[in-house]
């Protein structure tokens, strides 16, 4: 089951970046539950294997694109992001003091916190993509505007699965034109 975990959240995330074309140093916002992961209600049964399986499925994949990896934090820390501090210096996010925990931050953010080479906690971020793994409410750390992202996958697991992309937002009225490579 694992296994399957992994390989469900690296097709998705290699399928997000095909569709939301992320570029090297933009941040892509990953909300993980891991107790609807494995069938059971949010905040119910953290779960760190089921974590660990979806960040090995994602982390990877972004490395490879250059992207950073923003892991939002559970209610329980007020959403908080966890991020590497290269990222937070470059958009000039300013860290707080809180070190993620399975059941008060949630497993997914734990896994990420222990895994970066820096990893920062901040507040509030604006991503340029998102993945929402069980109805994690990710949106109040997308940039505007968000757009849905169908993928070939509507779940990692037992988990629902929703994914973003932003644009830039249109203005000017009837009149205007717009660059049809930014939206």
């Amino acid at each position: 089951m694992l296994e399957e975990i992994k390989n469900q959240a690296r097709q998705a995330v290699e399928e997000l970046l095909e569709i939301a074309k992320l570029k090297p140093q933009e941040i892509l916002v990953v909300g993980c539950s891991s107790s609807e992961i494995g069938g059971h209600k949010i905040g119910s049964d953290s779960s760190v294997e089921l974590a660990k399986a979806v960040f090995e499925g994602i982390y990877p994949v972004l490395q490879v694109h250059g992207v950073y990896l923003a892991a939002q934090c559970c209610e329980h820390l007020n959403r908080c992001i966890i991020l590497e501090q290269a990222a937070a210096e470059k958009y000039g996010y300013e860290p707080v003091n809180v070190v993620p925990q399975p059941k008060a931050g949630g497993s997914f953010a734990t896994t990420a916190y222990q895994n970066f080479q820096n990893p920062v906690a901040v507040e509030t971020i604006k991503a340029h993509g998102g993945m929402d793994i069980g109805d994690t409410l990710i949106g109040m750390h997308l940039k505007q505007v968000a757009v849905p992202v169908r993928l070939s996958l509507s779940s990692i697991g037992e988990a629902h699965l929703v994914c973003a992309r932003t644009r830039p937002k249109f203005i000017g009225g009837e009149r205007a034109h717009y660059d049809t490579a930014k939206i």
